[in-house]
């Protein structure tokens, strides 16, 4: 991404800088290798980003969308996508929400319990509506990321297990405004490792014999997302490797005759073209440490204070003249010691007014933004 300096002083932040150019190259991406497969459909997981900006150029260059909230179907369809083409998900959907979804028409909840079923039958009777439901099924497959965004094992919240799906199904065939549309799996987020999404295929594979044993067939199969992005060196690796990540799944997925496949991805679509920009407040030295402290904190990004995560940092104001390189410690001004960044973290020497960069903040970094110690939202900017 390249930073106009010059322009970027006259912005107030800490503020989000989003790069339209790049996510239009990222969705041309998707569009390019969804489809070499004629049955593949690409929704994006809105809780990644839910910009209204974002939305509208993802909306307008026709993806579906993954919903997790009331809230969140509204902001689908005021942005222009379909909805035959939203996905409802989420383990504790009100009944003002399915209501609202039923109303709206949208192309599938994700049901994550039989007493999530039960509701939706009973909503749907009372509209004398049909519900057209995906279950998701927990496929009890590990993958290679941080506890906290790890969703497909056996011990965590998210879906019925599947030692349940074949009564589940069942329950579900007898009832009277519910159509079973298809399966539902996501095993976690950023995944980098696609042996994580071979052994979520072969799992699939599986439960699809043990229906196929019991004569029931599904149109589509969600399998979720969860691709990660290079937060380590984004310029290196602006896009994601879809092409990997879409093989994978036709590799490996034994899928039957005009069955539909259904992702659901969000990180992959936007983190990279999101930065967030912060001034420098002081900078600190201490006896053993020196700290940046920055105008931006765990109320802008809390990604690094909630699951330790590391983002690549640039001084923006910084050139060949700043001598040395120093190790700080950038925080923020947030009245928690876990404000913090990055430890032990290389700049060029900094400067009371700098202007950093913090990459790969796209996804859950706007989105997850709060208004704790009183502090504004961060604004958000779109550049090319």
């Amino acid at each position: 991404m390249h930073f106009d300096t010059t322009h970027l002083q006259a912005l107030q932040t800490p503020c989000y800088l989003y790069d339209t150019e790049l996510l239009a190259r990222t969705l041309d991406t998707i569009h390019a290798e969804a489809r070499q497969h004629d049955n593949y459909h690409v929704h994006y997981a809105i809780k990644a980003n839910s910009n209204p900006d974002v939305l509208r150029q993802i909306a307008a260059a026709g993806l579906g969308a993954d919903c997790v909230s009331g809230g969140e179907i509204r902001a689908a369809i005021d942005a222009g996508f379909p909805a035959r083409e939203i996905a409802f998900a989420g383990v504790g959907k009100a009944d003002w929400e399915i209501t609202l979804a039923l109303r709206v028409g949208i192309g599938m909840f994700n049901v994550e319990s039989i007493e999530e079923l039960d509701v939706i039958q009973q909503l749907a009777t009372d509209l004398d509506m049909r519900a057209r439901v995906s279950f998701r099924i927990n496929p009890d497959v590990g993958a290679h990321t941080h506890a906290h965004i790890t969703t497909g094992r056996a011990e965590d919240k998210f879906g019925i297990a599947k030692e349940d799906m074949v009564a589940v199904l069942r329950r579900a065939q007898a009832m009277t405004h519910i159509d079973v549309v298809g399966l539902h799996f996501h095993i976690g987020s950023q995944l980098l490792e696609m042996d994580d999404f071979a052994a979520l295929c072969s799992r699939i594979n599986e439960l699809q014999e043990v229906l196929d044993a019991e004569g029931i067939a599904v149109p589509n199969i969600n399998v979720g997302g969860g691709l990660g992005i290079d937060y380590e060196q984004p310029d290196l690796h602006p896009v994601p490797d879809f092409h990997a990540y879409f093989s994978t799944f036709a590799n490996g997925l034994q899928l039957r005759p005009n069955q539909q496949l259904h992702f659901e991805l969000g990180r992959a679509v936007v983190a990279q073209m999101g930065t967030l920009l912060t001034r420098v407040l002081y900078v600190k030295h201490g006896h053993e440490r020196q700290f940046v402290i920055v105008d931006a904190g765990m109320t802008e990004l809390i990604r690094p204070a909630l699951y330790g995560a590391l983002h690549q940092i640039n001084n923006l104001s910084a050139d060949a003249s700043r001598e040395p390189a120093v190790t700080y410690d950038i925080v923020g001004p947030i009245c928690e010691s876990s404000d913090v960044f990055a430890r032990d973290y290389v700049l060029p020497q900094t400067c009371r007014g700098d202007l950093l960069a913090i990459r790969s903040a796209g996804a859950y970094g706007e989105t997850m933004a709060s208004t704790y110690n009183c502090r504004p939202l961060p604004t958000a900017h779109l550049i090319q």
